[in-house]
């Protein structure tokens, strides 16, 4: 029997500069949580850590590098949310409607990072994909729920790569809304009842019966 051992080489230094990189990034999200971007400077990071702003340029050469290592984690604990409801299981179109409730939810919950992650103007380069990327995993997760559904007979044929684009679309519209304007959906007198819960059903409904069978 062949017994395989896991090698970790991570020198003692680097596991250092990683535990000191992720205290970093752990005080930015701090601030950045109540704060949003405005209430970022290296000097106050600097400060909160007992850290000297020059330490800080060690690990992150400008603002823009820090900002990029808070969207990366925000994108993960969205990717989290996204696996965790989809491992609860279940029919593909109460599947498809719990992944999509995980990411407007998220959004709503973490509104300075779900706004800032979508605010950089980066561009996506056509037809290349990064495997490690969470953007990547979460649009290869919503395609292939999309082609279980076309599977079984509860979703009409379509092309799922262009269904999982305007499903993204539609859901970043709506959570896009709901952080970003005060009190929305709130409306006109006698619609009380026009909760944010009750729009998220509707909204995924409607998206759902779009790509029913």
């Amino acid at each position: 029997m062949t017994v395989e051992i896991a090698i970790d080489d991570d020198t003692p230094a680097d596991r250092r500069r990683r535990k000191v990189r992720d205290a970093i990034i752990d005080a930015a999200e701090v601030i950045f949580t109540a704060e949003g971007e405005e209430g970022i400077s290296m000097r106050r990071l600097a400060d909160s850590i007992d850290y000297s702003p020059a330490a800080i340029y060690k690990y992150f050469a400008s603002k823009d590098d820090l900002f990029e290592a808070i969207r990366d984690t925000f994108f993960e604990r969205l990717m989290e949310r996204i696996r965790g409801a989809q491992e609860v299981g279940g029919e593909t179109p109460s599947l498809c409607a719990r992944c999509m409730r995980a990411y407007i939810e998220t959004g709503i919950e973490e509104p300075n990072h779900y706004m800032m992650a979508f605010s950089t103007g980066k561009k996506i380069a056509p037809h290349v994909h990064d495997e490690q990327d969470v953007a990547f995993q979460a649009e290869h997760a919503l395609v292939g729920m999309i082609e279980a559904g076309m599977a079984e007979g509860v979703f009409r044929t379509v092309d799922p790569k262009l269904a999982s684009k305007s499903v993204w679309a539609s859901l970043h519209g709506l959570t896009t809304l709901m952080v970003s304007m005060e009190g929305f959906p709130a409306g006109m007198p006698g619609s009380e009842h026009v909760t944010a819960d009750a729009v998220i059903d509707f909204h995924t409904d409607m998206m759902l019966r779009g790509l029913r069978a």
